[in-house]
């Protein structure tokens, strides 16, 4: 599922676009230009600022209607009348982009793709009409006009390859000179760069050391036909060194006859390493002990060394030797890192074995122990241990962790019984700074975008203008996109300049009424459907993941049919998208969750990320011997799961407050159980 990087607790957000009547649209621009506008300007010049915008805007979609059904007189009558309206460019580019393949033939005339590029430069469309432009007089084999037109600052390998293959057809031999990085790469390039390539061989250029290289490269890639065909272009001696290198790859298990690997050249160290590694995989004690072997003869170069040593370790921990890779690691301390101690310490909680989770914790790296986590680790262990001068640590560091507003601290002031730290501080952005903004055209275009319902293009608009931005700058368009109901790039505002504290901005009220009415209906808590939304999409209503999730709630199809079968609607995949059909469905599908699970939203919320199933079969590993429910989180095998559960709780208790409520991160029922 597609999910916004946030390394805090805290964010929410509002209603889409689609979701909003036109009445409400005027009125967020209303608001908007009153709140925005200059302090010079008086209420005359705003009305008449929005007047103008309305008006143009309504014209825009007409002739977008008119251009998409081939009313050409209709759309250019419109088009005069647009004037400079910030979408006029939309409507030009979307006209002239089916004629490009017939401007890009022999003799086609470019003064179109002249005007364009001239009217409107350094914009998000031009950028984009540049780079389909430059490959279709490719295609076309019109060298001089790729030349003219390829932009090295907006640019991809195949355009890159393209102009370097006109210059070389127009006798300009320095292109040789940029060839080497674009050949020597893990993975196969495009078929354009070919003919660039080739003239780069037969000229020479190629050296040993550049095939080796890539040769490398590509073998640890998992490219295995393009090293078959890469070591060719070797030497004969660095043929044998990778034909040996492609039998180690397709049988690690060739490392056990060590003869075979005793020359001592970089070359061979390089496959006993890699060697090791896939050998690892599935044997991490033999991988252990030949590299022990193999280090007495070719003396590893110690940081590569302790690599793999780590790496041997992870998979001997994956494959069950626990106890020994404890030894190893108390035996060898440079070997431990964050990784692998905290797989131990997760094994030591799932058995409470308190004084060996005090002794790791001892042996985490130090800028590791120090965190939330760890912290709250030791305080419990140090209860457990139940000394008075234990007893006066734990109450410390509880304190401590208690004043922090993260799942960790909220557990720390549940314990103590004191009230949740949010440190809500909203940060302070000028009415100047965000009027600047607006003198911004990409701006001003992803403004007019996002109104017009063409989010996509608002997304593209808004990245174009934000890549170069100041902090100032970055703060000031969060506020501003917030403003226009644009939550998730107020969020993403806040992560990229780190500023965790601004609630309402980090944590939006979006839907407000979808989820409310909805929460009623389904007898499920707002705060938890607001946490799982937040989580899941940043109230990105239009998002699609790469697994096929959709939407807010990012159900998967298959699931949303099932759920809306059951709630008798009848649905199709392009309604997971429209916000009030996702957020019921999704609420449906949680509350269903929450019955399976007894009401234990924690549970419930595992089983959303991860599957009913997965759940159950975690449950049934600890049936014999259930612990308590910190230990149970702490302890889900899926990294992602684990902190997914941990945000939906402290998102809970942070859309409690921003709902004017007081909410326990955990019920009583909750915060007693063991599974």
């Amino acid at each position: 599922m597609r999910k916004v990087h946030d390394p805090r607790p805290g964010r929410p957000q509002g209603r889409s676009r689609a979701s909003r009547p036109a009445g409400f649209l005027s009125l967020c621009a209303t608001l908007l230009y009153v709140t925005l506008a200059p302090s010079t300007a008086t209420a005359q010049d705003v009305e008449q600022r929005l007047s103008v915008l309305e008006s143009q805007r309504i014209i825009y979609l007409n002739a977008r209607a008119a251009l998409e059904a081939r009313r050409t007189e209709e759309y250019q009558t419109l088009l005069q009348e647009l004037g400079d309206y910030p979408l006029r460019s939309y409507l030009e580019y979307a006209e002239l982009t089916p004629r490009l393949a017939g401007l890009a033939r022999p003799g086609g005339n470019t003064a179109d793709i002249d005007r364009f590029l001239g009217l409107y430069p350094d914009t998000y469309l031009t950028n984009r009409l540049e780079r389909t432009w430059v490959d279709l007089l490719a295609r076309q084999e019109r060298w001089a006009d790729v030349l003219r037109y390829h932009n090295p600052n907006n640019t991809t390998t195949e355009l890159t390859c393209h102009a370097l293959h006109a210059q070389l057809l127009t006798g300009d031999t320095s292109a040789m000179s940029s060839v080497a990085p674009l050949w020597n790469v893990a993975r196969s390039q495009p078929n354009a760069c070919d003919p660039v390539f080739a003239r780069w061989i037969e000229a020479g250029m190629l050296t040993p050391d550049i095939a080796w290289e890539r040769f490398s490269k590509t073998i640890k890639a998992g490219q295995n036909s393009l090293a078959s065909y890469i070591s060719r272009l070797l030497p004969a001696h660095e043929q044998t060194l990778a034909q040996l290198y492609l039998r180690v790859d397709r049988d690690p298990t060739a490392l056990r006859d060590q003869s075979a690997f005793a020359e001592q050249i970089p070359e061979i160290r390089e496959m006993v390493l890699y060697g090791l590694q896939q050998l690892a995989v599935n044997n991490g004690n033999q991988a252990m002990a030949l590299l022990q072997d193999y280090d007495a003869r070719h003396a590893f170069p110690a940081e590569e060394k302790r690599t793999l040593q780590r790496y041997i370790a992870q998979r001997l921990l994956l494959q069950g030797y626990i106890a020994e890779t404890e030894t190893l690691l108390q035996n060898s301390p440079e070997l431990i890192s964050e990784t692998l101690a905290s797989w131990i310490l997760r094994d030591a909680l799932k058995k409470q074995q308190w004084s060996r989770i005090e002794t790791w914790l001892d042996l985490l790296p130090p800028d590791v122990r120090d965190t939330e986590r760890w912290q709250y680790w030791r305080t419990r262990a140090l209860t457990q241990k139940g000394t008075a001068e234990a007893l006066a640590e734990a109450r410390t560091l509880q304190e401590n962790l208690a004043r922090t507003r993260s799942f960790y601290g909220f557990m720390a002031a549940d314990q103590l019984g004191v009230d949740y730290e949010l440190a809500d501080q909203p940060i302070l952005v000028t009415q100047e700074q965000m009027n600047a903004l607006l003198s911004i055209p990409a701006i001003e275009r992803a403004h007019e975008l996002y109104f017009a319902g063409e989010e996509p293009n608002a997304r593209n608009e808004w990245q174009h203008a934000s890549a170069n931005m100041t902090d100032a700058q970055i703060i000031a368009s969060g506020k501003l996109a917030d403003s226009w109901g644009w939550h998730r790039n107020g969020i993403q505002a806040m992560i990229r300049v780190s500023y965790w504290d601004d609630l309402q901005l980090r944590f939006p009220l979006a839907y407000a009424d979808t989820f409310s009415s909805t929460a009623n209906e389904l007898s499920v808590s707002p705060h938890l459907l607001f946490a799982v939304a937040r989580q899941e999409s940043a109230f990105m209503h239009d998002v699609r993941s790469s697994a096929g999730a959709l939407g807010l709630m990012q159900l998967m199809p298959a699931t949303a049919q099932e759920t809306a079968t059951r709630a008798g609607m009848r649905i199709s995949n392009q309604d997971l998208l429209r916000p009030e059909i996702n957020i019921a469905l999704g609420s449906r599908y949680l509350s269903g969750l929450l019955q399976n699970f007894n009401g234990n939203r924690i549970l419930a919320a595992a089983a959303y990320n991860a599957g009913p199933n997965r759940v159950r079969q975690w449950l049934r590993q600890t049936s014999d011997t259930p612990v308590p429910l910190d230990i149970w989180i702490e302890t889900i095998p899926f990294a992602e799961t684990r902190n997914y559960v941990q945000n939906v709780l402290a998102y809970s208790v942070i859309y409690g407050y921003r709902m004017g409520e007081k909410v326990a991160m955990l019920t009583e029922d909750e915060a007693s159980a063991a599974f």
